[in-house]
């Protein structure tokens, strides 16, 4: 990989706090531009035009990745001075309709929750570990990465809330429900004394955190279990189902926002494309055309 892409990547770390994946992410977007067409920061209009023709085979939303990379750095590369042109106006700009989220029913949540809730009933960590887990995913809506990188200081003391570092550094307070809050303490009770770890959910005796990638596989064997497609369920699929059925409560927009940790409004807009019972009945009662007509008005009153 050039030097230019090479410094592209380290401002991403250092000033926007990319996170290793995403910056994994760029990497290999990158590295797979400059294969193709040569050093990008000198790369003509061109041969960044004809990446077009290499991406066709895939998906829109990869191609839509991908350019949105090259973008960035091309921004980059002339602020830094080291173009003179910006010519990603030449790569392709593909229509992608965002899909909307899986979520699960209530009827599933009490299926999975009853069967963590069942064999967390003794004193087994692993299964007491795995109930704080799903209590703090559906409670409080939390990010994969997010949780299992939680800190011990994170957890509330004399207040229900997480302080949880999001994406690109940034902090936010999340509220913690009662019920996650005694799944939590009783997680500390039995939590393994790892003195080289200060997350909430160690693994291994080296100080690291239980990885992402174990989680996925508690929370699907859990699934397995609870006589749940374990398919159709992921971390994810849980935070998905924490915004949808806080919206179908009532909940505000702008406060499912700051809750998800959501940069851009638009991002959690699209909870409403999900949930169009509620906005069914939200025109239905509140909209005049909804009410008796005027003149009926007129005489009961």
């Amino acid at each position: 990989m050039s030097a230019a892409t090479e410094a592209f990547l380290a401002m991403l770390a250092a000033e926007r706090g990319a996170a290793a994946n995403t910056l994994a992410a760029y990497r290999r977007d990158l590295q797979g531009a400059e294969d193709a067409i040569g050093e990008l920061a000198v790369a003509d209009r061109d041969a960044v035009a004809s990446l077009g023709g290499e991406w066709a085979s895939l998906a829109p939303a990869s191609v839509a990745r991908k350019a949105s990379a090259l973008r960035q750095f091309f921004g980059f590369a002339l602020d830094e001075g080291w173009r003179q042109d910006d010519p990603s106006g030449a790569l392709p700009r593909p229509r992608i309709r965002r899909p909307l989220p899986r979520v699960m029913g209530h009827v599933q949540i009490a299926a999975l929750f009853a069967c963590a809730e069942a064999e967390a009933a003794g004193d087994d960590p692993a299964a007491v570990r795995l109930l704080a887990l799903i209590e703090l995913l559906y409670g409080s809506g939390l990010r994969a990465s997010e949780l299992v990188s939680l800190p011990l200081h994170a957890v509330p003391r004399d207040a229900p809330f997480l302080t949880v570092t999001g994406k690109g550094g940034v902090s936010r307070l999340v509220p913690v429900g009662g019920r996650a809050l005694e799944a939590v303490g009783r997680w500390l009770a039995l939590r393994p004394q790892v003195p080289a770890s200060r997350y909430l959910f160690p693994s291994g005796a080296k100080g690291q955190h239980l990885t992402r990638v174990r989680l996925f596989q508690l929370l699907k064997g859990l699934a397995g279990r609870a006589g749940l497609d374990p398919a159709a369920i992921s971390p994810h699929v849980l935070r998905h189902a924490f915004a949808t059925h806080l919206l179908e409560g009532g909940a505000d927009l702008r406060i499912l926002q700051t809750l998800l940790g959501h940069a851009d409004i638009a991002t959690t807009e699209i909870y409403t494309h999900v949930e169009p019972t509620r906005l069914v009945a939200l025109v239905n009662s509140r909209h005049p055309l909804a009410q008796p007509p005027l003149a009926t008005r007129a005489t009961s009153d």
